[in-house]
């Protein structure tokens, strides 16, 4: 993280940080959790831009679909930690 990041970026590294592998969150959790609730789309912005920083694929969209264009590499990585994915989803636990 660059010393310019702003204290929502910082609040969601702080986030990313603690996801563990297997665990699957939503944007929106990801927000909220960071203490800015309705921020689901700038928490997409930050793992797009983050160069790889944070694992991006434990982290989908509330429907659970996985990232449009890359749902392959997005469903190997999760995969990998045992997650399920079926038709470009992870079923997410509620």
């Amino acid at each position: 993280m660059t010393a310019a990041a702003s204290d929502f970026e910082r609040a969601v590294a702080h986030v990313l940080s603690g996801l563990r592998a297997g665990d699957v969150v939503t944007y929106g959790e990801v927000a909220e959790e960071a203490g800015y609730r309705g921020r689901a789309r700038s928490v997409g912005h930050v793992l797009a831009t983050s160069h790889g920083r944070y694992a991006w694929w434990r982290v989908v969209a509330a429907n659970g679909r996985l990232v449009p264009g890359n749902e392959a590499e997005h469903e190997h990585l999760l995969a990998e930690e045992g997650v399920q994915c079926r038709n470009g989803r992870v079923m997410l636990r509620r």
